[in-house]
């Protein structure tokens, strides 16, 4: 007897944040020179998806492109039947302080780039450390791109910003320039189903956020269900349930992110032990990292996030941009 197939859709994408770009949101000596670890994990995660039979969108770093060495992991990517997305070029997570020309300037260099490397030019984008401006999305539509995915629509946000200043090494000059990572409390009002921001021309881009708990706007993606797991498994079993349940309530079609540092560990990169999760062993992340897209599998087809943009309802809501 056939399984039935789920008639829900999610997407699933996977945030390419290299090492020197943790090294430099925290504060590190010696990101300048990119530490790497991209010949470690993406072919970690590329052998799990095709373990799980499952296609997904890494947005890249443009640095990482531009860099000779990393070109042969990022065109492996392709090779396995995966898609690619813009993450910037320079990933500061400050990106919506910029102004709207050094934003073209930083999508347009992270496109040539990433092209370079993987064969793909990039029409889809998510910003470091979920930033994003009325100016960026001007830009990603100007430039024809098919969604933004920056938002991440939660109440929590300034919270997670003072946990983060609080484990870092920065300067009170370098927290200033980035006051508003991750976002402000507004963001919680966002809508978490995908929309279509509305710009002056009346012209539209969709925007697909990250999604959150329906209701209670808790983030609910890989590294937080981590975080959870390292209380108790049954607690964070739990926990996907009852998102997955409140999704399937609200026909909210979820959006999973994934990051790098959801398969691998501090005994792989002992420099990053300060990250959130990092005392958990590879072994451990890569077991609930298989619960978890076993559950949500048994809800949701799974799609890489071009593939899930096309399959959208055309009835969304529509926001006026504004400054932001």
């Amino acid at each position: 007897m056939s399984k039935t197939k789920p008639t829900m859709i999610a997407s699933i994408s996977l945030d390419l944040d290299d090492q020197w770009s943790y090294m430099k949101v925290h504060g590190d000596e010696g990101w300048e020179t990119f530490p790497s670890y991209l010949d470690i994990v993406v072919p970690v995660f590329l052998d799990m998806f095709d373990k799980l039979d499952i296609k997904i969108t890494f947005f890249i770093v443009g640095q990482d492109a531009a860099i000779e060495k990393n070109k042969k992991v990022l065109q492996s990517i392709v090779d396995r039947g995966h898609e690619v997305g813009n993450h910037s070029f320079h990933h500061e997570s400050w990106l919506k302080t910029y102004s709207k020309e050094k934003i073209e300037a930083e999508i347009e260099q992270a496109e040539e780039s990433i092209l370079q490397a993987t064969g793909k030019r990039t029409n889809m984008f998510r910003g470091p450390g979920f930033s994003w401006s009325n100016d960026l999305l001007e830009v990603l539509q100007k430039r024809n791109y098919i969604f933004d995915a920056s938002l991440l629509p939660t109440y929590i946000s300034p919270l997670m910003r003072m946990y983060y200043f609080n484990k870092s090494k920065l300067t009170k000059e370098e927290k200033e320039s980035r006051k508003e990572l991750f976002g402000s409390f507004k963001e919680g009002f966002y809508p978490l189903k995908p929309f279509n921001w509305k710009f002056r021309n009346s012209k539209g881009l969709l925007e697909i956020p990250v999604t959150t708990m329906p209701f209670f706007k808790l983030p609910f993606h890989q590294s937080y269900l981590l975080y959870i797991s390292g209380v108790s498994m049954g607690l964070m079993k739990m926990y996907l349930r009852f998102a997955i349940f409140m999704c399937k309530l609200t026909k909210t079609p979820p959006s999973y992110l994934l990051h790098p540092l959801d398969l691998i560990s501090g005994d792989l990169v002992p420099q990053l032990s300060f990250f959130p999760g990092m005392n958990i062993k590879s072994e451990k992340k890569m077991k609930v990292f298989e619960i978890a897209i076993t559950m949500l599998k048994k809800h949701f087809e799974l799609l890489p996030m071009e593939q899930f943009a096309k399959k959208l309802s055309v009835n969304r809501k529509v926001i006026e941009t504004k400054a932001h």
